[in-house]
């Protein structure tokens, strides 16, 4: 697929944004990045040291740094954005400027049993994570679907067949 935008997916922390980003990578020529392994690289330690010693909001100033240098770019590429990438408004112009983006829409209750033994994930390192994924389904549900061209719903999927799906409607909508 020759594609002439960045495609960026978005959703919740767990949904899949790197495993079908892969794939779609691969499937479309194209390369992959990772917001997150790019904010790793660039501060030098894991986001859950940094968040631990920084906070959320420089975390989310230097998200914001990251996700605008990689739409710039003029090489195209498939882009997983972190879950709380959509937090902040410039974040989303940028998306909606520079992407089609997709949003994987996924059950809280689903990424919780699939995130049961996750120790990488800050904002899910709580007591409760399946309602901590609740609490953030409410909040960032609505920004996803404002910054979304696509929303595929990956519940009860395998990674593959999700991926199949976000191809297909991408692919479609570019023929569109």
């Amino acid at each position: 697929m020759k594609t002439d935008v960045h495609i960026a997916l978005v959703g919740l922390p767990g949904c899949g944004k790197s495993t079908i980003g892969r794939y779609l990578a691969r499937r479309w020529s194209i390369p992959f990045v990772d917001v997150d392994a790019v904010i790793e690289e660039r501060i030098a330690c894991s986001i859950r040291d940094f968040f631990a010693k920084e906070g959320e909001a420089r975390f989310r100033d230097v998200e914001q740094e990251v996700l605008a240098e990689l739409l710039a770019k003029d090489k195209k590429s498939v882009i997983s954005t972190g879950g709380g990438a959509v937090l902040r408004a410039e974040n989303r112009v940028e998306l909606t400027a520079h992407a089609q983006v997709v949003y994987l829409s996924a059950s809280p209750h689903e990424i919780a049993k699939r995130l049961q033994r996750d120790t990488q994930r800050p904002l899910l390192q709580v007591d409760n994570p399946l309602q901590r994924l609740l609490d953030l389904h409410v909040i960032r549900d609505p920004l996803y679907k404002e910054v979304a061209n696509f929303v595929v719903a990956g519940s009860g999927l395998s990674a593959t067949q999700v991926a199949q799906r976000v191809a297909m409607q991408v692919e479609l909508g570019q023929h569109s």
